[in-house]
């Protein structure tokens, strides 16, 4: 089956294609992704990965066509850079 696995950093996002064997879970996608490897500030321990777009368990199985995503922990709590930039108006 073929799987994408997705990890974006603020200047470029990184995109692999797999073919992996049916019932691949997504952490076995991302190992096999390299993306480890060339992104060593990944933290999977403290991170949070997802499918589509929906938060998944590292052990969530997969199926064809899915797209694997590795997030980066926030930089800014998206409601204090409301409430900021509503101060400053």
């Amino acid at each position: 089956m073929l799987i994408e696995v997705v990890y974006a950093t603020p200047v470029q996002q990184d995109l692999v294609t797999l073919d992996l064997p049916s019932g691949a879970s997504a952490f076995a996608a991302i190992l096999a992704s390299g993306l480890l490897e060339r992104h060593p500030e990944i933290d999977l321990e403290h991170g949070k990965i997802g499918v589509f777009g929906k938060i998944v368990a590292p052990d969530t199985s997969l199926a064809d066509g899915d797209r694997v995503e590795i997030y980066r922990p926030m930089s800014v709590d998206p409601k204090l850079a409301r409430s900021a930039r509503a101060r400053r108006r």
